[in-house]
């Protein structure tokens, strides 16, 4: 298993305070992380998919991720994630995914100064940017098969972005001051 710190990566459909169900899978705590295809990330988590296939699977390593990656099975996407029609989503043009998944571990969620959010705060939301601990690992079973996996450890919020699903929760500046007399 190889620990890896990923630097302001886009986070979408998180999971990171309340485990939530895709298809027909289990609720899991977790997110897709929108990598930059030229950001030192990319090499970050290639680099650790080899180690840890090289742990598991020794010199046939290389090929076995390669059948993974043809088969489907990678959480490592090298290109753009898109829904059951084929269309891409949203924020997810001409970047690469990785997606983190935990049935068990809630993800840390901090703020910039490193300090512990919850949900209600709003500071964690899909389409924030924020820095990502991931635990990155080969998996093999019988019921599974092969597989390379990745689980979101944490995330620290780094920078705004647009919220996907084209809205966000209000804040206090988006209401006027009310006059004195409509306290009652």
């Amino acid at each position: 298993m190889a620990k890896v710190s990923l630097k302001r990566v886009r986070l979408a459909f998180p999971s990171v305070f309340t485990p939530s169900a895709f298809g027909d899978g289990n609720p899991a705590y977790g997110g897709k992380l929108i990598i930059d295809p030229k950001s030192p990330n990319t090499e970050i988590i290639r680099n650790a998919i080899r180690e840890s296939a090289k742990e598991m699977w020794g010199e046939k390593a290389d090929q076995t991720v390669k059948k993974i990656n043809d088969d489907k099975k990678s959480a490592w996407l090298e290109g753009p994630y898109r829904n059951k029609d084929g269309d891409v989503y949203d924020g997810f043009e001409g970047m690469f995914t990785l997606s983190t998944r935990s049935e068990k571990l809630r993800p840390t969620a901090l703020n910039r100064n490193k300090q512990p959010v919850t949900e209600a705060d709003g500071v964690i939301y899909a389409g924030c940017y924020v820095d990502a601990s991931v635990d990155i690992y080969a998996f093999d079973s019988p019921k599974w098969g092969r597989r390379i996996n990745a689980v979101l450890r944490g995330v620290r919020f780094v920078e705004a972005g647009d919220a996907f699903g084209g809205s966000s929760s209000a804040s206090a500046d988006d209401f006027d001051d009310l006059p004195e007399e409509d306290f009652v």
